[in-house]
């Protein structure tokens, strides 16, 4: 049987032959597979390098990453067009598209943003999550404990950065996980940066480690505190240190 119903979209991209009593469909355009791609693609690359090593430009050749994807020009310059709406590239006219570097000030504010996000997941965590959630993070840093960090400190850079991904999912918010995702991208290149200065790394274990008990203790209002604490003290660390921002 015939259905009587037909959507909006479908009438819209198709048309009755009543000749032939068939629809006339117009080929589906698969561009968009591509561009999603190439967008995956490209930030992964973005957020794996260390931009924030030497302050030289760094420019994307939209016909050689076209050629590099074995794709068309089209996809690879809509997936740049995401990216700088996401402030991940930015495009100068006449010169090109250049992968953005975020200046101190933007930095801190990111932090800021992120450190609000975070201790409310901290609050939500100890209102709603399970036990073995939250064990799952003692687990996470066991490899770390008794000095164990500073021998495997590019390690630990992506597991402190797993760990915080891991308190916005477990806050089980998905309006706040979805605000904190593209927001941590950005972060996670500048955590990455700021683990090896400073003795970062040891004070984070044993800041990460009074988070854990406090998540544990089910102390919500210590575990809100604690977390935002921590998060603000990057904030101040890029504020006395990171002059590579400016």
């Amino acid at each position: 049987m015939t259905s009587k119903f037909t959507s909006q979209s479908t009438a819209d991209a198709s048309a009755a032959d009543p000749a032939e009593g068939r629809l006339v469909i117009e080929p589906i355009d698969t561009s968009f597979s591509f561009k999603n791609k190439a967008y995956a693609a490209l930030k992964n690359v973005i957020v794996s390098m260390d931009i924030y090593r030497n302050r030289n430009d760094i420019r994307l050749d939209e016909r050689q990453l076209a050629q590099d994807f074995g794709i068309s020009r089209t996809p690879v310059r809509e997936a740049m067009a995401q990216l700088e709406r996401e402030g991940f590239v930015r495009s100068v006219p006449r010169r090109g598209v250049y992968i953005v570097r975020k200046t101190k000030k933007e930095v801190i504010e990111l932090i800021t943003a992120w450190a609000a996000l975070e201790s409310m997941a901290a609050r939500l965590i100890t209102e709603n999550s399970i036990d073995a959630d939250i064990a799952s993070l003692r687990r996470m840093l066991a490899t770390f404990e008794n000095g164990q960090i500073l021998a495997h400190l590019d390690e630990y850079s992506e597991v402190n950065i797993e760990f915080h991904q891991a308190i916005i999912r477990m806050s089980g918010n998905s309006v706040l996980i979805s605000i904190a995702e593209n927001l941590f991208t950005h972060m996670r290149m500048i955590r990455r940066k700021t683990i090896v200065e400073k003795d970062r790394a040891i004070k984070s274990i044993r800041d990460h480690m009074s988070i854990i008990e406090a998540l544990e203790a089910r102390d919500t209002d210590r575990a809100e505190v604690l977390v935002r604490t921590h998060a603000l003290g990057l904030a101040e660390h890029v504020a006395t240190y990171a002059d590579y921002l400016d």
